[in-house]
C-alpha cells in the first residue's frame, strides 16, 4: 500500500487521546472510524474536535477538505475498511494484548497497527496476534492534534516495511515521527519527563518548593530552551565558545554529587495531597476548558516561531537548524 491510498484511520479508543488522533487525521482530510464501549465517548471526541478546530482553522492546519467522522459498535466494524489503525485503550497490558488480537483477525493483512501505548513493550501486544510484523508502538504527545512527536518503537517481530509506512504516516499528517532505535520500557520522551517529575516529587516531599514553584523553576528557564534545544545542545551553548567539551570538563565533576534522587519518594498521601492542592491553587478559579485552549494557542504560536526561527526539516521530515 503506497502513503497516498491510507484515506481511511480506525481509532479503537476515543479517550483524550484517541479524540486528538481524531481531530489531527480530519484536519488532514482523512476519513475517520471510532469505536468505543463507552457511550459517552462520542461526546467527547466530537466536543475535543469542535473546541480544537477554531484553532487549527487559524493556524491554517485544516486540509481544503475534511475528511469524514463515524462512529461504529465494535473493532470488526471499525477496522473493516481501514487503511492505519492506532489503538488507544487504557494502559493495561491485558486489555491491548486481547484488542490487538481482535484487530489482527479483522483487518487486511497489509495494513500497520499502531498502539499509543506510552510504556508497554510491543513484543508483548504482538503476543497474540496474526500478523504480528506489522504491529508497531506509535507514541503521541497530548494534545495529539497539535504536538508533532510520535515515538515509533517495534521489536524485533516488527518489520522494517510497517516501521517505514507508520513514519510516512505519520509525516503526511505533519509529525515528526521518531524511530525508537531499539525496544525499551516508557521508550524516549516518557523516560526523560519522569526523571524531571520524579526529582519534582522529592522537591515537594521536602518542603524545597510548592508545585507552583517548581513550574516557574521550568517555564522561566530550562523549558524554553528545551522547546527549541532539547537538553544536549542547550548545555552545547552554555558552555561559551567552548561548547559542549568546556561544560563537561566544568560540570561533569558534579555528576558525582549527590543533588538529585532516580528513585521517586514513597507517594504518601499527603504528599498526594500536596501535589493535588498546589495544582489546583496554580490553576486558580480558571475554567479547565479554557485552560486547554490557551495552552493550544501557546503551543500554535510558539510552533510558528520555531519553524520561522530555528528549524527546517530534513529529507525524513525532522527538524534540524536552520
Amino acid at each position: 500500500m503506497t502513503q497516498q491510498e491510507i484515506k481511511t484511520i480506525a481509532l479503537v479508543g476515543g479517550g483524550v487521546i484517541g479524540g486528538g488522533w481524531a481531530t489531527r487525521c480530519l484536519a488532514n482530510g482523512l476519513n475517520v472510524v471510532v469505536t468505543d464501549p463507552r457511550p459517552e465517548s462520542r461526546d467527547y471526541v466530537e466536543r475535543m474536535i469542535d473546541e480544537a478546530w477554531p484553532i487549527l482553522e487559524a493556524a491554517d492546519l485544516i486540509a481544503e477538505s475534511g475528511g469524514q467522522l463515524s462512529f461504529v459498535d465494535n473493532i470488526e466494524a471499525a477496522v473493516a475498511q481501514a487503511d492505519f489503525v492506532q489503538e488507544n485503550v487504557p494502559e493495561r497490558e491485558d486489555l491491548k494484548i486481547a484488542i490487538h488480537q481482535e484487530i489482527s483477525e479483522n483487518v487486511r493483512a497489509d495494513v500497520v497497527i499502531a498502539s499509543s501505548s506510552s510504556g508497554l513493550l510491543p513484543s508483548r501486544l504482538q503476543s497474540q496476534c496474526k500478523h504480528p510484523e506489522r504491529l508497531l508502538i506509535g507514541h503521541p504527545f497530548a494534545p495529539v492534534y497539535l504536538l508533532p512527536l510520535v515515538e515509533v518503537v517495534g521489536s524485533e517481530q516488527t518489520s522494517s516495511v510497517a516501521v517505514s509506512r507508520a513514519g510516512a504516516f505519520y509525516r503526511s499528517i505533519g509529525m515528526r515521527p521518531l524511530h525508537v532505535r531499539r525496544e525499551i520500557e516508557a521508550y524516549i520522551a516518557d523516560r526523560l519527563q519522569e526523571s524531571l517529575y520524579r526529582e519534582a516529587l522529592h522537591l515537594i516531599d521536602q518542603g524545597v518548593a510548592t508545585v507552583a514553584e517548581i513550574d516557574a523553576a521550568v517555564t522561566g528557564g530550562p523549558g524554553l530552551r528545551w522547546a527549541f534545544m532539547g537538553t544536549f545542545l542547550a548545555w552545547h551553548l552554555g558552555g561559551g565558545p567552548g561548547g559542549m567539551r568546556h561544560t563537561i570538563e566544568q560540570f561533569g565533576p558534579a555528576l558525582e554529587l549527590p543533588w538529585s534522587h532516580m528513585k521517586a519518594p514513597e507517594l504518601t498521601d499527603e504528599l498526594k495531597q500536596r501535589i493535588v492542592e498546589g495544582c489546583e491553587d496554580e490553576s486558580g478559579d480558571r475554567v479547565f476548558s479554557e485552560m486547554e485552549r490557551r495552552r493550544d494557542r501557546c503551543l500554535v504560536e510558539i510552533q510558528k516561531v520555531l519553524k520561522e526561527h530555528w528549524y527546517s526539516e530534513d529529507e525524513d521530515g525532522w527538524p534540524k537548524m536552520v
